[in-house]
């Protein structure tokens, strides 16, 4: 017997949970499942894991082959909480280990229900060590400074309502159906709301690098495409949005602007004109071409990672590093500028022989214009996840920074083929088991349906 659920809401998606999957003991008389023990013995049983890796160091990966059902997994527990009331507001005071009072009573509860801490030393209004862990946890899932203090930034985080992290988890699982990428054995992601890019191989991390992305009116594409090449000493062919925004403008005010930055003006044909003779005051599109010499103070630095796509779009180095030390890093014009870009063109070249690391600094220490072609294209897949869990179990959170969750691309109801995981914790609100030799599965409806 198959057990077909739908169930509705008047506001957010319908919230259901399934308890962690059992050995089937045989059906009852009612045609459900009847648990083999309490959930209480179970929950002790088996105590969810709350240790959780830096962000920077952890080898899980943000985006693999099974992304879309563990945002699933994800959605069905925050909805499950969703049934319960959601969690506590908090006051907007800063808090640190030490501290105690009703404030500090009330963050142990919130940071109870997402278990960042035990359920079982919720209790209390002491800021004691598992507390500062608890807030540290997290920080780290919501990509915040892991500093174990509740400051203002910590305090807004917590204070995002349920419902909204359900958009959130609803709008990147949108996101991703639609979205055809191969994975390969080796492979490159960047999740723009973390401003985040992770080299993967054989379904693991081997690093993450800092990045700028897009501005919000210039913001960067979500795209699948496959790295081909790796340029040294690159120029830099103005893209025709920033020169009628930046250069035009610019040279209006300073008509030294173009010969400062080491830029050359070029007609059609590609033949270097003088700056002079362009109408800069023209309101016309431009019928010339800006290029920037490679060297010192050309926009992509030393090194461009070429992927063709139709948004002419690319991971580079850049001349403004600060921009990485920033916590807001969303400055870029679109393309994607990386940290230790250097290291990220080692490993993509480490099939080619003859380009390790120190091979490629000698090269652009010569100031030379070198392409090196991968011999095998390596795919590379540009996200949007605001909400997202990796395969440990944790459950990430970002700023929706380009405002893209409220309104998603269709409507969605989960769609689940196979037993999912639920916490004991979470699946607390209520506990569905069925007694069919098939795993429980939900057909996709309008999460709006009235039905």
């Amino acid at each position: 017997m198959r057990l077909s659920l739908l169930l509705a809401t008047t506001i957010s998606l319908a919230a259901i949970s399934i308890a962690e999957a059992q050995p089937a003991p045989a059906p009852g008389g009612d045609g459900l499942r009847k648990p083999a023990a309490p959930v209480a013995a179970a929950t002790k049983a088996a105590a969810p894991k709350r240790a959780v890796a830096s962000f920077w160091t952890s080898p899980e990966p943000t985006f693999d082959e099974h992304t879309y059902d563990r945002i699933n997994e994800a959605l069905l527990s925050y909805s499950a909480i969703d049934v319960r009331g959601g969690w506590p507001t908090l006051a907007k005071v800063t808090l640190e280990p030490g501290a105690k009072g009703p404030d500090v009573a009330r963050l142990r509860a919130r940071l109870a229900v997402t278990e960042d801490l035990p359920a079982e030393v919720a209790a209390g209004d002491s800021y004691d060590t598992m507390l500062t862990e608890a807030v540290k946890r997290f920080q780290i899932r919501h990509g915040l400074p892991e500093t174990g203090t509740v400051g203002p930034h910590t305090v807004e985080a917590l204070n995002v309502p349920v419902k909204t992290r359900i958009r959130q988890l609803v709008a990147s699982l949108d996101r991703l159906q639609g979205m055809g990428f191969t994975f390969g054995q080796r492979y490159v992601v960047a999740n723009i709301p973390a401003a985040v890019a992770e080299t993967v191989e054989n379904g693991k991390v081997t690093r993450r690098y800092v990045t700028v992305v897009g501005k919000v009116d210039r913001p960067s594409p979500t795209l699948t495409t496959s790295i081909t090449a790796v340029n040294l000493n690159p120029t830099w062919t103005v893209p025709l949005s920033i020169l009628k925004k930046d250069v035009v403008t610019k040279m209006r005010k300073d008509p030294n602007y173009v010969a400062r930055m080491k830029m050359r003006v070029l007609d059609a044909s590609g033949n270097e004109i003088d700056a002079r003779s362009v109408d800069w005051q023209s309101d016309r599109t431009p019928n010339f071409t800006v290029r920037q010499d490679s060297g010192d103070g050309n926009a992509l630095g030393k090194v461009r990672i070429d992927m063709p796509n139709p948004h002419s779009v690319y991971m580079h180095d850049t001349n403004h590093k600060e921009f990485f030390s920033a916590d807001y890093r969303f400055q870029s014009s679109g393309c994607t500028r990386v940290q230790g870009v250097l290291d990220l063109a080692a490993w993509i070249l480490e099939e080619k022989p003859n380009w390790s690391r120190p091979e490629i600094d000698a090269e652009i220490a010569t100031g030379r214009r070198t392409t090196i072609k991968l011999t095998r294209p390596i795919p590379v897949a540009w996200i949007y996840l605001t909400g997202w869990q990796s395969p440990d179990g944790t459950v990430h959170f970002r700023n929706d920074v380009y405002n893209l969750d409220p309104v998603p691309a269709k409507q969605f109801m989960a769609q689940v083929d196979r037993p999912i995981q639920v916490s004991a914790a979470r699946a607390s609100g209520f506990v569905l088991q069925s007694g069919a030799e098939k795993p429980l599965t939900f057909r996709e409806v309008s999460y709006l349906d009235s039905k």
